[in-house]
């Protein structure tokens, strides 16, 4: 899918994430408050680290895994502000 995510680039200080398949750069970001249940691991930096990408989403071991698709949604609809801001300017 042109969501796929293709190359992960992690920044721990944010939880952030970044990179898909049809060229659309920027973060999605993990809010603290969204790492709870399966996602709790994350919080541990030296886990978050271990990220890799496996058939075009971002997991980690223990088959955690975000959905590529609503990353992709949070980076575009982040693209799509920055546009409007900078057309009322």
């Amino acid at each position: 899918m042109y969501w796929d995510v293709v190359e992960v680039n992690r920044s721990v200080a944010t939880r952030s994430l970044s990179g898909s398949k049809d060229g659309l750069e920027g973060r999605a970001r993990l809010r603290r408050e969204e790492l709870t249940g399966a996602l709790a691991p994350l919080l541990d930096v030296r886990f978050f680290e271990q990220v890799f990408i496996d058939c075009g989403a971002v997991a980690w071991p223990g088959k955690i895994d975000l959905a590529p698709d609503a990353m992709y949604e949070q980076v575009e609809s982040q693209r799509d502000e920055s546009t409007r801001v900078a057309r009322r300017r």
